[in-house]
């Protein structure tokens, strides 16, 4: 395709985008699935998380021997009053602190090139899969929902990722270090100290019942707020020429709102946590410093081996604190990864069943027998319709706004399935031939140019991308554009900023139009080609497109009915229905429909 269909018309035109319902909170459907799938990804890296593994159990070793060390320090040194033996005790701790420290520095930078990469894939997929969703996906979704998948969702993902699973797994692994070394220091002790363990996992599993709801509808709320920003800068001339500055401001504080009650529902529960963490681990420290005094004062356990307990005590409490703190972010990124996995999973664009037929030597003659569609289910838009256009021949589609005309041109390009009847091309129906082969062979030039934020020269080759420079300026020269191009600042290699803004509508126009010349399509598709050009510049575009179309069969959408004089078929839609046809001359004599469609634009001309 030369271009890609970026505006639908007709009835698609009416259908509203609708941000997540105020308020609504929506519980996860399956972290637990989430879960599993982000892990497929990390696959991919077994033998780095394996060397992950191994730093992040010498971190946890080490962390378990600085404790005891200090316990030994106390009863062994300390108490003696052995100097020099403390000296080296003391030189033993600094090494072991340190050599933890060299260890976890280099756990995260590996989870980091982990993570990255497992995070690169995701998105690639994403976005890959992005491209082969149909219209109809995008007649739903607002770029700014999309685009929140692609950013704020990927980032909730990220953040969870790199800096959470090695401490997922240092916590995991103290956890169960700690447990182990304190039973086999004093079983008494060691059982008052596991009593505070199931207290906190039913707070943990209490608060993340909510936080999961919270961040699943954040991450909704954010997606709604970003297609607003987005639509609010992208229409900023009509924003401005309306004086809507205040209503955009309103409609953008409305959203910022949900999101704020979002996040402030999300992060409330998700905040509970550490101050509930924060007094249990007190309470732990004086639970141990009070059974440790009684056993101390019954010889039972030595003063070093209470420090010891203490200290193995906050190292305790301290994986839980993280696990705890871990929530936010794993929650975010649990209603992230759902939400791109939703799209993920999203079925792609029907194509043709392997081994389909290509479109070689095509001759060019197209067939509409009894053709039916409908954008909504009940609400037909092309009411069985029958329609043919012989080889070379240049068709004329007329009508009143949504009477149908763009919808038969995204029918013919397969951009919609049918809902009945058959479209082919010399006889064969387009359903058995790649949507890839059918776009090559067909050249679009739409109302509503769109233009990349590339140079002039590769806007143009979009349409034939192995197109030499001599090719494109040629084409260029066809489509009247040569003479402006060569006056921007740089000619051909001028960048166009986003949208091309740095255009007039009539210059993207020509731009638009070179690029369908370049393509050398079989089946041209011109839909209001010449709506946004003076009269002048229209003229000289007509008889370079004659020339273009010579030989070729063309479909000519037009309101400005003087631009298809020289059709060989006019074909009027009224209502989804061919309401008359005819040549250009037939049709005025007939004084039917499209007679009066030509008296409202040339009312007192002569005919």
């Amino acid at each position: 395709m030369t271009q890609q269909a970026s505006s639908q018309g007709d009835y698609r035109s009416q259908m509203i985008r609708r941000g997540p319902a105020s308020g609504r909170i929506e519980k996860a459907r399956n972290p637990r699935q989430a879960l599993v799938r982000l892990a497929f990804y990390l696959g991919a890296y077994k033998a780095t998380l394996f060397i992950v593994l191994g730093f992040v159990l010498i971190s946890t070793v080490l962390g378990l021997v600085g404790p005891y060390l200090m316990g030994r320090a106390i009863d062994g040194y300390i108490a003696t009053g052995d100097k020099a033996g403390l000296a080296v005790i003391v030189g033993w701790m600094l090494a072991v602190f340190l050599a933890g420290s060299l260890a976890d520095a280099v756990s995260a930078w590996l989870m980091a090139r982990v993570s990255q990469g497992a995070l690169k894939t995701v998105r690639r997929e994403l976005f890959g899969h992005l491209q082969t969703l149909p219209l109809r996906f995008f007649d739903n979704h607002s770029a700014g929902e999309l685009m929140s998948r692609l950013t704020n969702d990927i980032d909730a993902i990220n953040t969870a990722v790199s800096q959470n699973v090695v401490a997922l797994l240092a916590s995991a692994l103290s956890l169960g270090g700690i447990l182990i070394a304190m039973f086999v220091l004093n079983f008494w002790l060691a059982l008052a100290s596991v009593i505070v363990v199931p207290i906190m996992f039913w707070f943990t599993e209490f608060v993340a019942r909510y936080t999961r709801r919270g961040f699943r509808d954040l991450q909704k709320n954010l997606g709604a707020l970003n297609g607003v920003m987005e639509e609010a800068i992208s229409g900023q001339r009509v924003v401005k020429a309306f004086r809507r500055d205040e209503s955009a401001a309103e409609i953008f504080r409305r959203h910022n709102q949900e999101v704020y009650r979002a996040g402030v529902y999300a992060n409330s529960y998700a905040l509970l946590l550490m101050p509930l963490t924060a007094q249990l681990g007190n309470l732990f420290v004086i639970a141990i410093a009070g059974l440790g005094g009684w056993l101390a004062l019954r010889n039972l356990v030595t003063v070093g081996t209470i420090v010891t307990f203490i200290s193995y005590g906050r190292n305790f409490i301290n994986p839980l604190r993280q696990l705890a703190n871990m929530y936010n972010s794993i929650q975010a990124a649990l209603a992230g990864a759902e939400r791109v996995f939703e799209i993920i999973d999203t079925p792609s664009e029907v194509d043709a069943a392997p081994g389909a037929a290509t479109l070689d030597g095509m001759a060019g003659q197209v067939r509409f027998d009894h053709v039916r569609f409908s954008y909504v289910a009940d609400t037909p838009v092309i009411k069985d319709m029958s329609l043919e256009a012989r080889p070379g021949e240049m068709v004329a589609l007329v009508g009143p706004t949504g009477a149908g005309k763009t919808t038969i041109v995204n029918l013919l390009s397969r951009f919609y399935e049918l809902d009945g009847g058959r479209i082919s091309i010399d006889g064969r129906d387009i359903r058995e031939v790649g949507k890839a082969d059918l776009r090559r062979r067909l050249g679009v030039v739409l109302q509503d140019t769109f233009l990349f934020s590339a140079s002039v020269i590769d806007n143009i080759r979009y349409g034939r991308p192995d197109a030499t420079d001599e090719e494109v300026i040629e084409a260029a020269r066809i489509a009247d554009a040569d003479h402006f191009i060569r006056q921007l600042p740089q000619g051909y290699q001028t960048m166009l900023s986003e949208r091309a803004g740095n255009l007039s509508q009539g210059q993207r126009q020509l731009l638009a139009i070179a690029r369908a010349v370049l393509a050398d399509p079989a089946i041209l598709i011109l839909d209001e080609a010449t709506s946004s050009v003076d009269t002048r510049t229209e003229a000289r575009i007509q008889k370079a497109l004659l020339r273009l179309m010579q030989g070729r069969t063309s479909f000519v959408i037009a309101h400005r009915l003087s631009t298809i004089r020289d059709a060989d078929n006019v074909v009027v839609i009224r209502d989804g229905e061919i309401a008359e046809q005819g040549t250009y001359r037939q049709l005025l004599d007939r004084r039917g429909f499209f007679y009066h469609l030509y008296m409202s634009q040339f009312k007192g001309e002569a005919i």
